[in-house]
């Protein structure tokens, strides 16, 4: 076999093991395209979430920060779904107004010094390791002091907090996650606003890592 030979099967199966590389994930079966993308820059990965939700609780413990820790430079962004649980709505203003904080202090919402991390987790363990309830809907002051006891704040600096204009605009960008819970329910990861993953698709920590890492180069 002559040299062109041999250097075009090499090519022929460099390109076919690109072929097989191209093809490990599909629109449709690992991910989505939204009709309606969110409002977030690029590189970034949303996840919407709901305090209610306890897959939402399991991915939080083990899974999404650790994904996020294997993709450089990935900026995470939470969504808090307002529409499940009795006290959705409270809970988003809740989370929006720490998240600010936290941002504003240059905190990563990963961090154990993170205030939103702090609040998120005492809802979490109320809820699905204590099964509390805070009245089923009747008692909001006391869903409410569950968070800001956790995370440390006064009644006064969260309502003084609700009012900032990044709050609002976070409020405001968190009301699209309805449409995309729809899709396949909560927790629900997009990727660049656009690209919708399929949690059945994700097998593990590093499938998921590669999925988003192809989907942010799309």
């Amino acid at each position: 076999m002559g040299f062109l030979s041999k250097f075009s099967k090499a090519l022929f199966t460099v390109a076919l093991a690109g072929a097989i590389s191209a093809s490990a994930f599909s629109e449709g079966e690992d991910y989505v395209k939204l009709e309606k993308p969110l409002n977030v820059g690029q590189n970034t990965l949303v996840k919407i979430f709901n305090y209610a939700c306890p897959f939402c609780y399991k991915y939080d413990k083990s899974v999404t920060p650790k994904v996020v820790d294997k993709i450089p430079g990935l900026k995470y962004e939470p969504f808090h779904l307002k529409t499940k649980g009795e006290y959705g709505e409270l809970g988003s203003k809740i989370f929006a107004v720490l998240i600010v904080m936290d941002e504003a202090k240059g905190v990563s919402l990963f961090d154990e010094n993170s205030l939103f991390k702090k609040a998120k987790f005492a809802y979490y363990k109320a809820y699905h390791d204590k099964k509390e309830r805070w009245s089923d809907g009747k008692d909001a002051d006391v869903f409410l002091k569950t968070g800001l006891d956790a995370a440390g704040i006064s009644k006064v600096d969260y309502e003084k907090e609700l009012a900032n204009p990044k709050v609002v605009e976070l409020l405001k960008n968190w009301d699209d996650s309805y449409d995309v819970a729809k899709i396949q329910g909560v927790p629900a990861f997009v990727v660049n606003g656009k690209y919708l993953i399929m949690t059945k698709s994700i097998t593990s920590l590093d499938s998921m890592a590669a999925l988003i890492e192809e989907l942010l180069r799309k």
